[in-house]
């Protein structure tokens, strides 16, 4: 009895001047455990000048090569990648500034092949590299609240290692141009990475402060030290002699409360607790297995969104539709996050963001939320107008970069925003809008 062929998968990543990124992502990709003959590499160069081009039809001269010999983003990207002539059953999506474990695809594939209404199998995506570092907690019952700050971060030796550090998501921004100052929330961690010759320290000493006396946890996967922190700031040693640990990017997606997509996970030490299976609201474009079937049924991404929020609007189209998402544990991708875009702070990731929400929600959300995050997007103009002029009492020039941006981010939105919805009205959602909302997570 002749064995049954497995599915033929097409896999595609973008390249955009991605330059080593883009190789390292091929060869991760070319040492996948699938059968040769029922895997196509497909890669999409947007007009790089990178000479990426050359280098991967001699390196890798079984790679598909597709040059439009234009810059049409992620979504425009991937759209050529799918519509190649050719046919596949399933099409998987990987950053350029990503790479795949060598058994990513098997679990994915397993998970699709299991229920023919699953759209999208979403893998487990960790940050490129190990860490280490301190967890902060705070004794408090404002799970919220501005604890404690953080003025100072140096190596025992003396030298400052705050440039070199990352953190999550209980870490506020710095919003001080002379000076490193974090406020903290109760729960916060500090870490660097682990490979970072030279720039992670093996012991850290944290400057802290707070309004009042708090109780304050130091903890590492081996220590704990309990200090008191008051008003006025002090240097605490903490040994980072730890085995180095995971931080996960992404493990599917989230509806977030006020209509915003995000990584589910995004930030977290990786201590197993996304270690299971679940149904997600959308999954991340960084890295999926979609079924063909249901690219036939939402259609394509929408190419008006150029970079951002093209994923979770084609989710949402689909989850509209009937179609289900599941996170695949097991399968692993690694993930230089943002950085094809030039990372989360560039002001090319903030228009996009920005515009392509509100564009999203046009398209799919209830009509109540899109007018809430319209109004929303409009009042915090004001409130920029308000920081940029702050200087002002101090005698310092004022800053209207970010109401330049957020006023041209609401501009670009006002111009596309007509015809997507009536891409809107065109449509037949199969699910009631309303209903999706129950998927809304608080961050």
């Amino acid at each position: 009895m002749p064995v049954p062929l497995k599915p033929f998968i097409r896999v595609i990543t973008i390249n955009f001047d991605g330059g080593a990124m883009t190789l390292d992502c091929l060869r991760s990709l070319d040492a996948v455990e699938w059968p040769k003959d029922r895997l196509e590499i497909v890669m999409v160069d947007n007009a790089s000048v990178d000479g990426i081009v050359d280098r991967v039809r001699s390196q890798f001269p079984h790679v598909r090569v597709i040059e439009p010999f234009a810059n049409l983003g992620f979504s425009g990207g991937c759209n050529v990648g799918i519509r190649a002539p050719g046919a596949w059953d399933y099409v998987a999506l990987i950053n350029n500034d990503a790479t795949v474990e060598p058994d990513w695809l098997a679990p994915l594939v397993e998970t699709l092949e299991s229920d023919p209404h699953i759209g999208a199998g979403s893998p487990k995506m960790l940050f490129d590299g190990c860490f280490r570092g301190l967890r902060i907690d705070v004794d408090t019952d404002e799970p919220n609240a501005r604890t404690i700050r953080m003025t100072g971060l140096r190596a025992a030796s003396g030298e400052d290692v705050s440039s070199s550090a990352s953190f999550d998501e209980g870490v506020g921004i710095n919003l001080h141009e002379t000076r490193f100052d974090r406020w903290m929330r109760p729960h916060a961690e500090v870490r660097w990475r682990s490979s970072d010759a030279g720039r992670s320290p093996s012991v850290v000493e944290i400057e802290l402060s707070a309004p009042v006396e708090r109780t304050v946890r130091l903890s590492t996967p081996e220590h704990v030290q309990t200090v008191t922190v008051g008003p006025t700031p002090v240097w605490f040693c903490v040994s980072l002699d730890h085995e180095p640990f995971d931080v996960v990017n992404n493990a599917g997606s989230n509806l977030f409360t006020g209509g915003r997509g995000g990584d589910r996970g995004f930030l977290e030490r990786d201590r197993g607790q996304y270690d299971e299976p679940a149904d997600i609201f959308a999954w991340c474009g960084g890295a999926v297995l979609l079924r063909r079937a249901y690219l036939d049924d939402v259609g394509l991404f929408d190419e008006r969104f150029f970079l951002y929020y093209e994923d979770t609007d084609l989710a949402w189209r689909g989850r509209l539709a009937g179609w289900r998402y599941v996170y695949v544990p097991n399968s692993t991708v690694r993930h230089r996050h943002a950085a094809s875009s030039g990372g989360e702070g560039a002001a090319l990731f903030r228009f996009y963001v920005q515009r392509n929400r509100l564009l999203m929600l046009v398209r799919s959300a209830p009509v109540s939320l899109v007018v809430r995050a319209v109004g929303g997007d409009v009042f915090r103009v004001g409130w920029a107008v308000r920081s940029a002029v702050a200087p002002l009492k101090h005698g310092r020039r004022p800053s209207f970069r970010a109401v330049r941006e957020q006023c041209r981010a609401l501009a670009s939105f006002a111009k596309v925003a007509p015809a997507v919805a009536r891409d809107r009205l065109r449509g037949r959602p199969v699910v009631d809008r309303a209903s999706l909302l129950s998927w809304m997570v608080h961050k």
